[in-house]
């Protein structure tokens, strides 16, 4: 399946600054049970979001309609937990395309990169300047610029650099999962294949 192809991205960020946010929080167990990549989004930090008759919680994040964006800014360890999947989903089929974090959990970055999401590891002095930003200003915006490994905080400029695998950099960029990237190299394949004896 492909994703959007992910090169620059600016946009206004969600401040959630909570430490250790695992996998059950980001999608609960019970909210597991489906097969397709679709419609876990409304279920993204559901227990966090609603109360238990369903009604919105006035004081979590995602209901408040001052923050908005494609970016979530997660406090350190985000993704911690089971390695489940869906929670890449949720964040994917939501909205947004960036978590932003000083530190993540490695399945969860994986996942993430697999389904076109976009991990940005940042030092926590940094994290801790974006967090400042938004509660500043809630129109802060930042931007992700993958090709050159980049996030910047466009009011003042400051910027860091950040690390990503090669392969899952390309996928990004061109909108690729792992069965589209060998796709796109079938004529390779097909030429070496026709190369071998049989």
């Amino acid at each position: 399946m492909a994703y959007d192809k992910f090169t620059i991205l600016r946009s206004t960020a969600v401040p959630m600054p909570a430490e250790n946010v695992d996998t059950d929080q980001i999608i609960p167990a019970r909210f597991l049970k489906a097969t397709e990549r679709t419609g876990f989004g409304d279920n993204l930090f559901r227990d966090w979001r609603y109360n238990n008759d369903d009604s919105p919680k006035a004081d979590f994040v995602l209901n408040n309609p001052t923050y908005r964006g494609q970016i979530l800014v997660g406090g350190k360890n985000f993704g911690s937990g089971s390695s489940r999947e869906h929670a890449a989903w949720a964040i994917y089929d939501y909205g947004f395309r960036c978590v932003v974090s000083s530190f993540f959990a490695d399945i969860f970055k994986g996942n993430a990169l697999n389904i076109g999401i976009l991990p940005v590891q940042v030092s926590p002095e940094f994290l801790a300047r974006i967090f400042a930003a938004i509660e500043a200003d809630p129109t802060t915006e930042l931007e992700v610029n993958l090709p050159e490994q980049t996030i910047t905080l466009l009011a003042t400029g400051n910027s860091e650099l950040f690390a990503i695998n090669g392969y899952k950099k390309n996928n990004l960029i061109n909108g690729y999962d792992d069965i589209d990237y060998l796709l796109s190299m079938k004529h390779e394949i097909e030429e070496f294949a026709d190369t071998r004896p049989f």
